[in-house]
């Protein structure tokens, strides 16, 4: 079970919910699954209630021009997408009663005590994680050097206005470098930047989201190439 449909306060919150820590549907590029779930949607999300659903959406809309040579199986249904059913939040009220067996009644309390080896688990591993942390912390900082791709609106976008907005975000543990304007088509031209940030310093999807705000130059951001150094 994938994607139920877009058009319901359900469906659209299961969207957000997958789209919140992915770039797309199904993979790291576009590609049919994308596609599908893009044409089910009548418009954009609101931004205000699906953030993330809305900024995937503008994102794939850049690519229309190119829907039918992207990869994948355009004959699939955009409800073979999205999450599994063991993913799906399930509303107690509606959840299937469990028979219970009385020979699988425990009366010495033994799912209280595989709760407590639970809790113990965990809190072993957010120490053992403290420690480690504790112990790197005069390890250089891991960094990435990242490519990004800023598509503007359309070919009279100001390119070296959107530019000057992209390099006066300036974060702690982000070093931006060489930039340079690649062709989109049609006459549109991207800005292709390179930045080095500080991996524990620096969210990749915040700064996405801090250069997508100049909706007045900015139409979506995209990871051309990402290496660890």
């Amino acid at each position: 079970m994938g994607f139920t449909d877009f058009i319901s306060d359900s469906g659209l919150t299961l969207l957000e919910r997958w789209i919140t820590t992915r770039s797309y549907v199904a993979g790291y590029t576009p590609s049919q699954a994308d596609v599908k779930c893009f044409q089910q949607l009548k418009s954009a999300p609101a931004v205000e209630k699906y953030p993330h659903a809305y900024r995937w959406y503008k994102h794939i809309a850049s690519f229309e021009p190119e829907f039918s040579s992207l990869p994948g199986d355009p004959s699939k249904a955009y409800t073979a997408y999205g999450p599994e059913s063991t993913d799906l939040p399930v509303n107690p009220a509606k959840a299937p009663a469990k028979e219970e067996d009385d020979d699988d009644v425990d009366l010495f309390g033994s799912d209280d005590e595989e709760e407590d080896a639970e809790a113990v688990r965990i809190r072993e591993e957010r120490l053992a994680e403290y420690k480690k942390k504790k112990e790197g912390k005069t390890k250089p900082a891991a960094k990435s050097l990242v490519t990004l791709d800023v598509k503007p609106w359309d070919d009279e976008t100001d390119m070296k206005e959107l530019e000057e907005n992209v390099r006066k975000i300036d974060k702690d543990g982000l070093v931006w470098g060489a930039s340079k304007l690649a062709a989109v088509g049609f006459g549109i031209k991207k800005l292709q930047i390179n930045l080095v940030v500080e991996d524990e310093k620096v969210s990749l999807d915040e700064l996405q989201a801090e250069i997508e705000e100049d909706e007045d130059h900015v139409q979506s951001t995209d990871i051309a190439a990402m290496q660890k150094l």
